[in-house]
């Protein structure tokens, strides 16, 4: 957003008085509210963000903001959150939930309109997508019926329609970066000729942003979009000019359906795939957006599609410090644009009778001599096969052998991140098609810590994507174990740390499950 157009989002005339009451995001952890938040903070606004996880908005870091637990399909919860809300920003989708997505949606939506008119919510603002005339997919048709469902109730609603979102995490931009980055040439169906009016995601934060305080915005659907509309195929040239790449060649094909196309998008994107496939399948004909009315209550400068990318890599460049992992975080992709934006994850945990305090010794002394805790053979494996192709896999060693700061390297590992007692975040250091961290976390259960060990890879291309698949039934194996030998060591440890004469701690390192 230009600087014209973020002083325009905090002019008093923009907010109103009466529209300056506490805003709730309504799925904040989601894409949007996750932008939308800091957004709304920097006009001066009260911000309430709900989601099913408060431990995922907490780790935002977003300072001044009230984090609560909610879920549209327990109505409880919703009432609880909406209570004292002025305006609420209704952001939830499930269609990662599978195939039955449509009917989750409709039922979420008709929770929230019951819950919003009974604590006496001012408007409600719904993120929708764009409509095409004779629109039969279940992604844009549900889209459309949630929308209704919201108007079924007697809160006013502003239903603000967009489609392509131009921004680093953005659904639709992600699956591009990634065919851009990965794939030379492209055989698609002939949807990639398809047209669409992508939007700036600074340009809809504002129209977010400015909607409450619009009288006349009340009970209106608006389309949101950009200056331009464009074909699939330029967009993808567009992104890799301005990415420094050779643009790809594409040919359209009449054989390859959109469906057809979801299905191998996996090896290709690590966009969730139910994700990935509701968005191609509704990619069949061309969308187009009257965005007049929205201009004209709510004008700004409105930034072209190459203007956009420029905005959306500056914008991760801007945020690369993060205390833990965050979906996305520039640092946790090694600072590579090609590197995928989302991330494949596996986990263990395991619950030990012991203190955080002694579940964190145990954690902290990772490495070196004292190696992974379980299944050291295979970690013994993968560090000789690092260092035949020319990597540090080999490199063993850390600063000291029970205390870590940020920085230091554990064997091929570099400390990026830790929270004391609370989490501690490795980055990968081997050779591999693409980037990863291993955080640990300790959640007290009572006098007991619960241990969980997670690893998250940001895949580059197909070879990433394979990469990551091939090491899935190890890592889920692994990390169980892990977690549970780590749990055994910090029991152990805590009853020596009770008795004046304590005994060793036992070694499991190669004792399995």
């Amino acid at each position: 957003m230009s600087e014209e157009n973020e002083g325009n989002a905090q002019d008093p005339a923009v907010v109103r008085p009466e529209s300056a009451g506490l805003r709730l995001v309504f799925g904040a952890s989601g894409y949007i509210g996750t932008n939308l938040v800091p957004h709304l903070l920097a006009a001066g606004l009260p911000v309430r963000a709900a989601a099913r996880s408060p431990a995922v908005l907490e780790a935002r870091g977003w300072e001044g903001v009230e984090v609560v637990a909610a879920d549209a399909l327990k109505p409880e919860t919703i009432e609880a959150a909406l209570q004292d809300v002025d305006t609420a920003y209704y952001l939830v989708h499930s269609m990662a939930a599978g195939r039955d997505f449509g009917q989750i949606d409709l039922e979420a939506a008709r929770n929230f309109a019951t819950a919003a008119a009974a604590t006496g919510v001012r408007r409600i603002v719904y993120l929708g997508g764009l409509v095409p005339a004779g629109a039969d997919t279940e992604h844009i048709v549900s889209r459309q019926r949630t929308g209704d469902m919201l108007r079924s109730g007697p809160v006013p609603v502003t239903e603000i329609r967009a489609g392509i979102i131009v921004g680093p995490g953005s659904a639709a931009f992600e699956v591009m970066r990634d065919l851009v980055f990965h794939l030379p040439v492209m055989i698609t169906p002939r949807w990639v000729l398809a047209k669409s009016p992508p939007i700036a995601l600074d340009n809809l934060l504002d129209y977010l942003l400015r909607a409450p305080a619009i009288p006349d915005a009340a009970g209106r659907i608006l389309d949101a979009a950009g200056p331009e509309s464009l074909t699939y195929a330029d967009m993808m040239r567009i992104l890799a000019e301005e990415a420094g790449r050779r643009p790809p060649t594409i040919v359209p094909v009449p054989l390859l359906t959109p469906r057809l196309s979801s299905y191998w998008l996996r090896l290709i994107t690590a966009v969730p795939t139910p994700v990935a496939r509701a968005l191609i399948e509704g990619m069949r004909q061309d969308f187009d957006a009257d965005a007049e009315a929205i201009q004209r209550l709510m004008p700004q400068d409105l930034l072209d599609f190459r203007a956009s990318v420029r905005a959306a890599f500056e914008a991760e460049r801007r945020h690369t410090v993060a205390a833990r992992w965050t979906e996305g975080a520039f640092a946790f992709r090694d600072y590579r644009p090609d590197y995928a934006y989302y991330a494949k994850r596996a986990s263990g945990s395991a619950l030990a009778r012991a203190r955080a305090e002694d579940v964190w010794d145990v954690v902290v002394s990772i490495g070196g001599e004292n190696r992974y805790f379980y299944l050291n053979s295979l970690w013994k494996i993968r560090e000789i096969l690092d260092w035949m192709v020319g990597g540090p896999g080999l490199s063993y060693g850390r600063r000291d052998s029970t205390e870590l700061r940020v920085g230091d390297m554990v064997d091929s590992w570099r400390v990026i991140a830790m929270e004391p007692q609370r989490r501690l975040t490795l980055f990968f250091g081997m050779r591999a098609p693409g980037a990863g961290v291993l955080e640990f976390e300790l959640t007290p259960e009572g006098d007991h810590t619960r241990v969980s060990a997670t690893a998250y890879w940001h895949p580059a291309g197909v070879w990433g994507l394979l990469y990551w698949y091939a090491l899935v039934p190890a890592h889920l194996f692994i990390f169980a174990g892990m977690t549970r030998a780590i749990a055994r060591r910090a029991e152990a440890l805590h009853r020596a740390r009770q008795q004046p004469a304590g005994k060793d701690i036992d070694d499991e390192t190669e004792r399995g499950p």
